[in-house]
């Protein structure tokens, strides 16, 4: 399954890139397990940043959310703004 990442704000920064297209072993089946994996691959910062949010092909997805072959998922802190 190949799946497109993006990755915005310090995400974007700490991982030095703002997106990636990947092969997926088998056996990742949702949002949770992709950011495990992911993590897992030297991409640290999406285990350490509290409250990360989901995408799925440009809606909010939930962790239990599944991700499917050619999809795009997008990895980004809350925001604030003032």
């Amino acid at each position: 399954m190949t799946v497109r990442i993006l990755y915005f704000a310090s995400l974007r920064e700490h991982l030095g890139m703002g997106s990636e297209e990947l092969e997926l072993p088998e056996g990742l089946g949702t949002v949770g397990e992709l950011r495990a994996w992911l993590a897992s691959q030297g991409r640290e910062a999406l285990a350490v940043v509290p409250n990360l949010r989901f995408a799925v092909n440009q809606e909010m997805a939930r962790a239990s959310d599944p991700v499917l072959d050619g999809d795009e998922v997008a990895f980004f802190p809350p925001v604030t703004g003032g």
